[in-house]
Formats: structure tokens, sequence, C-alpha cells
């Protein structure tokens, strides 16, 4: 199935109430903003808000054409139930009720309930993508139980397109080389601080015909802006890097560019990149990041950063604009 992602597609992490919670009404604003911004790509996972963030996608996207939108979710942790006790919050930062366990799982029956447990969660009868999400230590599982099993419901059609979802480009590679894959996820590895899916992951889906799928551009919030307190990949920034942000920052203003603008058009701009992901709490953060995305970077600005010494010489190719939603 040949599935066309729009350039700039929506993050579900934060319809799962990731590190804040809002409410139902601001979830649905969230995902009707992104679709007048002509947004048609939507990301979701169990994982995000014990399944909060599919319940919320799949309800606000009814009110649009299934035909006319890609949607995209993950499998590899299981929900269970859990006896939560009084006021129990979820421990790995979603702002939700302890009411479920995640429990790995990246065998065939997993990957079967998984995903019927997700379709039931959307309120849909299939998606478009599924990815194997984050196996860094699951690597025979997931290449014996998970893709094999995904591949066989994409033969069957229940999937439209099998990929995976992962923070690192090593293991994501090695599953290019292994399947045949439509797409992968990479998360915060071609960046404007950090470019290593230059070295194997993008050379390899370019030869191949593997869409990339770009998250993490802003690595966190570190390039969303440079400030004290910066996170970068969920951490606390060294010294270090959030220097470089403010160097590549300076550099930015010189041409009339915004540190975010550029972090979400260095990633657009490479050929094998086909979608850039970005999570949003309300309606006008996708608009801001909306117009952001649509911002004209001059290809001198690459130039000036590889001749200061921050950005590596090979990231800069043709002339680059993210474009905006198509």
């Amino acid at each position: 199935m040949n599935v066309k992602l729009s350039p700039l597609g929506l993050g579900g992490a934060q319809l799962g109430n990731l590190y804040q919670a809002i409410d139902d009404d601001t979830a649905t604003a969230t995902v009707r903003r992104a679709w007048d911004e002509g947004i048609r790509y939507f990301d979701t996972a169990p994982h995000y808000g014990l399944g909060l963030s599919e319940r919320r996608l799949g309800a606000a996207l009814a009110a649009y054409p299934r035909e006319e939108y890609v949607l995209s979710t993950k499998v590899g942790r299981v929900l269970e139930p859990h006896a939560a006790a009084p006021g129990e919050r979820d421990d790995q930062g979603f702002d939700v009720p302890a009411t479920y366990r995640r429990r790995w799982d990246f065998s065939r029956d997993g990957v079967l309930r998984s995903l019927e447990d997700s379709l039931t969660r959307l309120g849909l009868d299939r998606v478009d993508i599924v990815y194997v999400h984050d196996p860094d230590d699951h690597f025979a599982e997931a290449v014996n139980g998970a893709f094999p099993a995904l591949l066989e419901l994409r033969e069957q059609g229940v999937v439209g397109a099998v990929g995976a979802g992962m923070n690192q480009t090593p293991m994501l590679t090695e599953f290019v080389r292994r399947f045949d894959l439509e797409h992968v996820l990479m998360a915060g590895r071609y960046t404007l601080l950090n470019q290593p899916a230059l070295d194997d992951l993008l050379p390899l889906c370019l030869d191949r015909g593997v869409g990339v799928v770009a998250g993490g551009v802003f690595n966190a919030g570190i390039l969303a802006t440079v400030e004290p307190g910066a996170i970068y990949d969920y951490a606390a920034a060294p010294a270090e890097l959030v220097e470089k942000a403010r160097r590549i920052a300076e550099i930015c203003a010189r041409h009339g560019v915004e540190l975010p603008e550029a972090a979400l058009a260095l990633p657009a701009s490479h050929p094998a990149v086909v979608s850039v992901v970005i999570g949003a709490h309300d309606a006008g953060q996708v608009a801001v990041n909306a117009r952001r995305a649509a911002k004209v970077v001059p290809a001198v600005l690459w130039t000036d950063l590889v001749d200061a010494g921050l950005l590596r010489a090979d990231a800069v190719g043709r002339p680059v604009t993210s474009g905006g939603p198509q």
C-alpha cells in the first residue's frame, strides 16, 4: 500500500498528557487546528498516556473522512489493567491515573493484542502505519516476532505499512536491511545539534526507498528556545550544548531565521525525509509550528553553520525549505 504523508505531521504524545494535563476539548481543538493547517498525518502510540492519546485522537479524527488522512500507531508495549492506589499517577512522564501498566511484548501474540486494543481505542478498523516501538532491549524478539507478524498483517490488508520507531539509528538501520519496511520514525537523530543518521540510516533509506519520519527535531526543547534549564533528549542540557544552540541561534538570526524554524527545516530538507512530526499541547502551538515549517531558509545559513563548525558538512544538500503542509 502506498501511504503518502503530509510534510508536517502531528505527534500524539501531548494528547496523552505528556508532562502536563490537557482536557478533552483542548485535545480536540489541537487536532482540529492541525487539520485546518493542512496536516494529514497523525502519529500516536499506546505508550502515550496509557492509551489516552489514541482515544482522543480517534475521537477527534472521527469528524473527518477516513481516506483523507494517514494515521500511525505502535506496538511493543501491551497495556494491562492495574489496581492503582488512590491518587497514583503514571510514572513515565504522562499526567494520567496509573490505571494500566505497560508490559514489553514484541511477540506475535503481543503484537496482535496490542493492535487489537489500539483499534478499539481509536474506533477504527485499520491503521495506515504500524511501527515497532523502542525495541532497543528486545532485538531478537522484534526480529522473530513483531516484524513477521506485522508483515503478515500487511499482506492481509489489516495494516497499510510497517515500520519501526526509535531514538537511535544503528538498530533502525539493521531493521531496514533485514525487512521490507515502508517507513521508519527516527527521533532526535537528525537535528541541528545531532546528525548521526547521516552515517547509516538516511543513506540506506534513500537507497531503498524507505520514507523517514523525523521526530524530536527540537531535541525535547533546547532547539525550540534556548534558555536556562533547557532540556535536551528529556534531561537537563549540558552547558556545552546550550552554548552550541545559542551560537546556532545567533547565526540563524543574522539571516532572519528563528532557531526553531531552522530546526524544522534541516530534517525536512533531506530527500529521505517524508514528514516531520511535531507535538503540541494546544491549537496555538500547532499554528506556531505550521508557521515555522513554512519558513523558507536561505541555503547560505547552512553554509555559515558548517563554516562555524556547528553543522556537519554532509548535512548540507539542496536549498532548504520545509514548505509547510501540502
